[in-house]
């Protein structure tokens, strides 16, 4: 093992640069722009230091646009063999047992801004035997596995190849004393190792977080192997989009980070220049202020912010200001914001910026002027379609590892939602056309649609209707019974009495 041995470091050297990144970036998407950006406090002014620092949180807006198109809505799963099927019925519990809904959206939101998303498959109870079995029975277990601890080991002349997952995960021994503990987990094809190391810290950060660990020992009693039974490791790798010479993600915030360093520090400026405006200093002509005994006028510049000019007929009271070209540094933070959400690939009809909205527009429209955005987020969908593709073939070999073999293999089918909102009506009339004006949904099917119901509803809601109209037909009176032919015996009859 070329990871965690004793007298190495934690994290590994080679995994350092990439959980900063991960911190980093988590910070700023929680609008903590402070907490990074201030790392370059020596590099500033007396002013700039002394500047009220405004931020706007882009990050958060770009991370969640793209799990809102990804996820938003429900992804369904598919076995291909029919809805009674054993293996559909499988897929469906897979995904309602385990919150796969949420757990994707969770996935893709910190992928985002991680670059990198792990899947952690196991078999057991979701408590580890903290319920009894009736209320917490086994089952295929997939879980979302924090990035920060997993350190994927690759195949020797192949970056993009992971042959192992090392999840090392840090905790304090000893709350009275600095040992700390690593759980570490490896997990290869066919077998999981289980070790436990001993550490002591190393490196702080600014905030007082450990940073580095040094590895001085380990617990050779908690040492042991677990067989999976499963040809390939229980964890799965899902890059926010990647190239092929490493196995590293690209995130979304990392290529931004100075566009929005200059986004806020104009924000900044503005800010500082507005508070002056607000508070301005005003000149008035000698002799308008109070004098002292001496006959000099009593004022303090700094303090009362007014002072006296020269000549009583020179100058009219008035208030000091300064331009500060705020129209100037207004357009330049348009542009920035341009910028930044042109390189995001987020169209501004998405955000609803500058008249952006969709009013009267077709969704045929309105997915055009989307197009960016659904180039960005279908990349990412290429990933998470081969990476859910996985983890329902591991769960299916978990499962046949423990006898349960009443279903045949099968593979996966993932059918992602598009994001946007539906229009149906043009909806309605593209399948018109394409069927030549016939129907193309029952009237049951059409109540389910519209009101949300299940069939059992939508059939009561069906027998509802009909009782209403029987009732109905029998309250109406057939009007031909007052458009009846004039008889021409009684017509004769009138005549004769004439």
């Amino acid at each position: 093992m070329s990871y965690f041995e004793i007298g190495e470091y934690f994290p590994p050297v080679e995994h350092e640069e990439r959980i900063h990144r991960y911190r980093e970036n988590k910070k700023l998407f929680k609008g903590n722009h402070w907490d990074i950006f201030r790392q370059y406090d020596n590099s500033l002014t007396h002013e700039q230091k002394n500047m009220l620092y405004v931020s706007v949180n882009f990050p958060s807006l770009i991370a969640k646009k793209s799990a809102d198109f990804l996820f938003g809505e429900d992804a369904s799963y598919s076995a291909g063999k029919g809805d009674q099927s054993p293996e559909q019925e499988r897929m469906d519990s897979w995904a309602e047992t385990n919150s796969m809904s949420i757990v994707n959206y969770e996935s893709a939101l910190s992928n985002a801004y991680r670059g990198d998303a792990f899947y952690k498959l196991r078999y057991g109870q979701e408590h580890g035997g903290g319920m009894p079995a009736e209320f917490d029975p086994y089952r295929v277990i997939i879980e979302q596995q924090n990035a920060e601890y997993v350190f994927p080991e690759t195949q020797r002349g192949n970056g993009n190849k992971i042959v192992a997952y090392h999840i090392a995960v840090p905790y304090k021994a000893d709350p009275a004393s600095e040992t700390w503990n690593l759980d570490l987990e490896t997990h290869t094809a066919g077998q999981i190792e289980y070790r436990t190391l001993e550490m002591t810290p190393l490196q702080y950060n600014l905030d007082g977080d450990i940073t580095s660990f040094k590895i001085k020992n380990e617990i050779t009693n908690e040492h042991y192997i677990e067989t999976t039974n499963v040809p390939m490791p229980l964890v799965v790798h899902v890059p926010n989009y990647a190239t092929d010479d490493s196995w590293e993600g690209i995130d979304d915030i990392t290529e931004l980070r100075p566009v929005l360093d200059e986004i806020n520090n104009r924000m900044s400026q503005i800010a500082s220049i507005l508070d002056k405006h607000s508070d301005p200093a005003i000149a008035v002509p000698t002799g308008s202020l109070q004098e002292d005994a001496d006959g000099n006028p009593v004022f303090r510049v700094g303090m009362d912010k007014v002072f006296e000019t020269m000549g009583k007929d020179d100058v009219v009271p008035q208030y000091i200001t300064w331009d500060g070209q705020l129209t100037n540094a207004f357009t330049e933070l348009d542009r920035l914001v341009s910028y930044l959400l042109t390189v995001a690939e987020i169209p501004e009809v998405a955000i609803g910026k500058d008249g952006g909205g969709t009013s009267g527009s077709s969704g045929l429209a309105i997915k055009w002027r989307m197009n960016s955005l659904l180039a960005k987020v279908n990349r990412k969908r290429q990933y998470y379609n081969k990476g859910l593709k996985q983890v329902f073939m591991i769960a299916q070999l978990l499962e046949k590892a423990v006898g349960k073999d009443d279903y045949e293999l099968f593979t996966p089918l993932i059918n992602f939602q598009d994001g946007l909102p539906r229009d149906e009506m043009e909806m309605a009339q593209i399948a018109s056309t394409r069927t030549g004006g016939e129907k193309t949904m029952s009237q049951k099917k059409a109540i389910m649609y519209l009101n949300s119901m299940s069939e059992e509803q939508a059939e009561a809601e069906l027998e509802r209707i009909r009782e209403e109209e029987e009732a109905n037909q029998g309250q109406f009176v057939d009007a031909s019974i007052f458009n009846t032919e004039p008889d021409p015996l009684e017509d004769e009859e009138e005549t004769e009495e004439e």
